[in-house]
């Protein structure tokens, strides 16, 4: 059988950067207060709250189209790691109705990220030759 690791490596980077895109286009046109009141609520300032555009705006857009990927999925599994400690830390150890873990989305994004990290983009991307792609 023909293996096409760069199509698959094409396809994990479709899988988690367009869904996360949405969410941060829609904290885009909505902001990012609730963000911040969160992090006001644990003792770290709001101006954080402004990095939620760089991993859920940024980093998808760079790991669609292939540029500095591992890189960029390094700052976007940062991102839903911190998601899940700031958002959703009472769900980490826990299951949801149907046995399933409560933050398994967040946590297949982190890991999938985290793989793209060791891999790269593959030759399917805009850049392939440098050490961060």
């Amino acid at each position: 059988m023909n293996k096409n690791q760069d199509v698959g490596l094409l396809v994990m980077r479709i899988g988690i950067g367009f869904p996360m895109l949405l969410y941060g286009l829609g904290k885009l046109f909505n902001g990012i207060s609730f963000i911040q009141g969160i992090l006001v609520d644990r003792g770290l300032p709001a101006f954080f709250g402004y990095g939620v555009y760089v991993g859920e705006v940024i980093a998808p857009i760079l790991l669609l189209i292939g540029y500095r990927t591992r890189l960029a999925s390094l700052v976007f599994a940062i991102n839903c790691i911190t998601a899940m400690l700031l958002v959703q830390s009472a769900d980490v150890f826990s299951l949801n109705d149907n046995g399933g873990w409560k933050v398994e989305l967040l946590g297949i994004y982190a890991l999938v990220a985290v793989g793209l990290f060791f891999t790269g983009a593959g030759r399917l991307a805009i850049s392939s030759n440098h050490q961060w792609d």
